[in-house]
């Protein structure tokens, strides 16, 4: 028996599809015999007497979770996610290195720094990479600052509304597709499938037309319905970064698997569990190292 720390905040509880998760997770580890206490971020002081700490609120560096995740990993309380892999993933940049520096296939990427935004560099990257192309703010998160251009006058204008939150923006081939993979990894292994179906007024999982956000379709899918380079382009990206727990977005195209990006602290409550009921019990076992 041992004390699990699931670190939440009132975000968390106030989405009904979070809130089954987290009541799934705490029938899992009763399951198997430990306690759970749900810790909120005034409960902070109480990491160091948890013998594992699941964090499932919104990771940033600059958010609690964060200090809540070094305040784990400096008591060695192992803790989902891990500081390292919470600063890799929050920071695109730093995240496309650690893919490229693997050897993991990515689109062609491009990193640009603010002298650098002009019609001239628009057109180079145009002539090099295809049109359209995508241009992302290093700190996106949920398709947030993520968008499609197909000219050097939008380049420029996104680019520049970019800029004014970072001193990088990521420029990337575009690559279509109906639909992302979404694949879970936990410690090297595939932890769940399924696909995020894009909406058609979109080429993003979630985006807001005409004032009205739409969001993907969530469709589990056995392991077995995979293709086989889509689950070891996944475990390769998830190497790349770590031994957490990570969900990996790919596309298809071309008969070949692109990782778009790596995500720590992944979504469990859209229906990505539909095809796997175990999930919640994998990952308690592995925070208490059973």
């Amino acid at each position: 028996m041992g004390n699990l720390g699931v670190f939440v905040d009132r975000q968390t509880l106030g989405n009904a599809d979070q809130l089954n998760s987290l009541v799934k997770l705490r029938d899992a580890a009763e399951g198997l015999g430990h306690l759970v206490y749900f810790l909120f971020p005034v409960d902070i002081k109480k990491i160091p007497g948890m013998d594992a700490l699941f964090i499932r609120s919104r990771t940033d560096p600059m958010n609690v979770s964060f200090v809540a995740s070094r305040m784990a990993a400096i008591h060695d309380v192992p803790v989902i996610d891990d500081p390292d892999s919470i600063q890799i993933c929050s920071d695109k940049v730093n995240m496309y290195l650690h893919l490229m520096k693997q050897n993991v296939q990515i689109p062609a990427t491009v990193f640009l720094r603010k002298y650098e935004v002009n019609e001239q560099r628009a057109k180079e990257l145009f002539d090099s990479l295809g049109s359209p192309l995508v241009l992302k703010e290093p700190s996106t998160s949920f398709s947030a600052r993520v968008e499609k251009v197909s000219s050097g006058h939008e380049f420029i204008r996104i680019a520049k509304k970019f800029m004014r939150l970072s001193d990088w923006i990521v420029v990337q081939q575009y690559i279509p597709s109906e639909f992302d993979w979404r694949i879970g990894v936990l410690d090297g292994e595939v932890l769940y499938a399924c696909k995020y179906i894009i909406p058609s007024e979109t080429f993003k999982i979630q985006a807001t037309i005409n004032g009205k956000m739409v969001y993907c379709a969530v469709r589990s899918v056995s392991v077995n319905e995979v293709p086989a380079m889509v689950i070891d382009r996944a475990l390769d990206a998830g190497r790349a970064i770590g031994n957490g727990l990570y969900g990996v977005d790919l596309k298809e195209f071309n008969h070949s698997a692109w990782v778009i990006e790596v995500n720590d602290n992944p979504s469990l409550e859209g229906g990505e569990d539909e095809c796997y009921p175990d999930i919640y019990a994998r990952i308690i076992s592995k925070l208490m190292r059973e």
